[in-house]
């Protein structure tokens, strides 16, 4: 108990956070592509969200995926997300602009080199939350062309709340998304 006690004392002091141990718990759907279809999961998890999705995405460019994140908009749920400025200022075929035009908040990460999360929080806070999480950026190469691998995690009502907690710190540094923010980040060369 003493040894705890230290090294969460020590944790604080140096500002940083012990390691979140969790339990086990809900089942877990493991994809790999290009064999297996990533896509085609993730798609069919987005499209039983009923109350929210949280996305941080490093690279969003897949047509299918945005169109189901803009169908589950339009039923209602509260979608949000956190994209890398400079994968979005960089790149013509990045769905995060259209996101944002229909009306879904958009925020842009400018303080790390790489905001590398892949991560879809679904009803994080419901009664079935849904973490889908690992290499798989959210691209057609990522389906077709690449060796990625998909967890979806279902019912870990902790391992969802430690999630969401993070996607929600990173929101709070992150920039809204606009022209005007979309253009700073192209000028500061990130």
């Amino acid at each position: 108990m003493r040894q705890a006690l230290a090294a969460l004392l020590l944790c604080c002091a140096c500002g940083t956070a012990a390691a979140a141990e969790l339990p086990a718990a809900g089942t877990t759907e493991v994809l790999f592509s290009p064999w297996d279809d990533a896509e085609g999961g993730l798609v069919a998890a987005l499209a039983q969200a009923r109350r929210s999705i949280h996305v941080q995405a490093y690279l969003l460019t897949s047509r299918t995926i945005a169109k189901a994140l803009l169908r589950a908009h339009q039923r209602g749920v509260q979608v949000q997300v956190l994209a890398d400025a400079a994968m979005v200022a960089g790149s013509q075929s990045s769905r995060i602009p259209a996101l944002a035009a229909a009306g879904i908040p958009v925020w842009l990460e400018t303080r790390y080199a790489n905001a590398h999360n892949k991560l879809m929080l679904i009803d994080a806070e419901g009664e079935h939350p849904v973490v889908i999480t690992g290499s798989y950026n959210y691209t057609w190469s990522a389906q077709a062309r690449n060796a990625e691998n998909l967890l979806i995690l279902r019912d870990n009502r902790a391992l969802t709340e430690t999630y969401l907690k993070n996607w929600r710190r990173h929101q709070r540094e992150a920039e809204p998304y606009s022209a005007a923010g979309r253009g700073a980040t192209e000028a500061s060369g990130k």
